[in-house]
């Protein structure tokens, strides 16, 4: 597990509203559970598949973890740690951003070079 990245999956209009503000307080599901649910890289097409099965206009953030002071891993349902920051996201610590597409039969297709 690579502890050095996280990922965030959101929607391309929200994170282009997002790039102006400077920081991100998260979706309106991370608001409502009290913090920001990201992926680690091999989680990343499960976090697709279970979340947001053919949904289109997709970006993939990753971002640093070196700065996030109150990221916590933490144990999810089906027993895996997933890493959830209890702060809003300075944007400073996203360090690329990659288009997820979605293929002729409605299956994520994830850059190669994304992590």
């Amino acid at each position: 597990m690579n502890l050095k990245y996280i990922f965030k999956i959101i929607d391309i209009d929200e994170w282009q509203k997002v790039k102006d503000s400077g920081a991100y307080s998260g979706s309106s599901k991370d608001i409502e559970d009290g913090f920001i649910h990201f992926s680690g890289e091999d989680q990343v097409k499960g976090t697709l598949e279970k979340y947001y099965s053919k949904q289109e206009n997709l970006i993939l953030l990753k971002v640093e973890t070196l700065k996030l002071d109150h990221l916590i891993w933490e144990q999810a349902s089906d027993g895996n740690m997933f890493p959830h920051l209890y702060s809003s996201l300075d944007l400073s610590n996203v360090v690329d951003e990659f288009q997820i597409t979605l293929d002729n039969n409605g299956i994520h297709e994830l850059p190669d070079n994304f992590s």
